[in-house]
């Protein structure tokens, strides 16, 4: 598949966490993503291609998944000092918070849902996030960017009543997650991609992403059990078989940095990508396959 992508939005400070939203309740489909630098959400109507700010979180809101209740759970690493990345000739202010995954109400409240592991303390700065068909969460925790020489990131799960307990430790950064069809998380590492044992173990799916060298970041799986993985600086997708062979890059036209990509339309067969710079969110229409359904993340009913 060689078309290029129609860009969709644009003018979002680091694009991030591409989440499909069906229509629901009166609202029409939508697309919601983070904005890192800004440490908000936004929420981009499809049709105008209009968008709208649907919560401030500060720091760096990574990713979102959606709740049961019509909200949201947002992995916030804390902010990113852009000083320190090369990516912008005048980087946004740099307003750190506490790490943690947050929550936004269906009605746009913000909150701390969990800021440390049950078993192992406080968090390092989440990622991303996905949640199992029995509601479990799993989410990655890498160092703060830029990461230091030492393996320090992890991989935690919560179960549906809030406990957080450590996966696997030892990641030199572990970043995007998804889970497969039945149920295996497979996470990008470094600059490889690989599966999750329930008890910490790992096995390579493919050491290197790229052909270049380059790292992935974030990622979505298809109903053939492919690996659409936003290939940073290579700027674009790369579909990898469920082997790891590369089997087809969706380019991206000129320079950028593509963070995360997620299924969506009625179909899934619309493959939405987000360009942390130059902070687009783009999609490719009809894709031959179409994506596997997420689950959303069972949101705590209020008590009364």
């Amino acid at each position: 598949m060689s078309n290029a992508p129609e860009v969709v939005a644009t003018g979002i400070q680091f694009a991030e966490g591409p989440v499909w939203c069906p229509a629901s309740a009166g609202r029409p489909a939508s697309l919601v993503c983070t904005a890192v630098a800004s440490g908000a959400v936004e929420r981009i109507d499809l049709e105008t291609g209009v968008m709208s700010r649907l919560a401030d979180l500060g720091g760096g809101a990574n990713a979102a998944l959606l709740a049961s209740d019509g909200g949201f759970l947002v992995t916030q690493n804390g902010g990113i000092d852009f000083t320190r990345t090369g990516l912008y000739a005048d980087p946004p202010p740099y307003s750190p918070v506490t790490p943690g995954l947050q929550r936004i109400a269906p009605d746009g409240a913000v909150t701390y849902f969990s800021d440390a592991s049950s078993d192992d303390g406080p968090y390092l700065a989440p990622n991303d996030l996905v949640a199992a068909a029995d509601g479990t969460l799993w989410f990655t925790d890498p160092p703060q960017h830029p990461p230091p020489p030492e393996p320090l990131g992890r991989v935690h799960k919560m179960t549906p009543d809030g406990t957080t307990s450590l996966v696997a430790r030892g990641f030199a950064y572990c970043n995007g997650i998804a889970l497969e069809a039945d149920g295996t998380p497979v996470v990008i590492e470094a600059q490889g991609l690989l599966r999750l044992a329930p008890d910490g173990t790992r096995s390579w799916i493919a050491e290197q992403i790229s052909p270049t060298g380059n790292a992935g970041d974030g990622l979505c799986i298809d109903v053939d059990g492919r690996f659409y993985v936003a290939a940073t600086a290579d700027h674009g997708i790369r579909v990898l078989d469920p082997d790891g062979n590369e089997v087809d890059f969706l380019e991206i036209p000129e320079p950028g940095v593509t963070t995360n990509c997620c299924f969506g339309g009625d179909d899934l067969r619309t493959l939405f990508a987000t360009d942390g710079v130059p902070g687009q969110v783009l999609a490719w229409e009809g894709m031959p396959t179409a994506g596997l359904p997420l689950h959303p993340w069972p949101a705590p009913v209020a008590a009364g």
